[in-house]
């Protein structure tokens, strides 16, 4: 894991749409578009995994925590630990900055969402910021309920 280079940045699209494709099968074809180079070079932060890039987790602070704005791991390098080490990594990213947690929104029953989430120490949880909430109603906004329970899940840093 890597802090994200200028030339990097080009790459995530594309990862994060391929990673968009396991959603699919079940029946979620209209999410929102991948976040382009510009606005991921805007996050507080861009971890990533692999050169070429295979998967990457962008930061942002809301409400004084480390945010987990997307996390996404290419399909072909899946189930290969990458994810699991992109969390590890924002976890120290977290730690090194000070934060008490980090915070995450994402599906409650997509079996790579909240679950798999859960079994990394993520919990869900209410105590939800004026930040975090505006994040939350921004994603409603964009319909993103429609295709089930959209959850905030944290974990602490220690």
């Amino acid at each position: 894991m890597r802090p994200a280079e200028a030339a990097d940045l080009a790459a995530l699209p594309a990862v994060e749409a391929a990673a968009d494709t396991l959603f699919l099968p079940l029946g979620i074809a209209d999410l929102p578009p991948p976040a382009g180079a510009d606005e991921r070079a805007r996050a507080w932060r861009v971890l990533v995994a692999g050169r070429p890039v295979r998967g990457f987790a962008a930061l942002g602070r809301l409400d004084g925590d480390v945010h987990l704005e997307q996390l996404s791991v290419h399909p072909d390098a899946g189930r290969r630990g990458l994810g699991a080490a992109l969390l590890a990594a924002t976890l120290e990213e977290a730690r090194a900055a000070g934060a008490r947690r980090v915070t995450l929104t994402t599906y409650a029953d997509v079996a790579w969402n909240a679950p798999w989430y859960a079994r990394h120490g993520w919990r869900e949880t209410t105590d939800v910021g004026p930040e975090l909430a505006a994040v939350v109603r921004v994603e409603a906004g964009l319909g993103l309920e429609r295709h089930g329970r959209r959850v905030v899940m944290a974990r602490p840093v220690r």
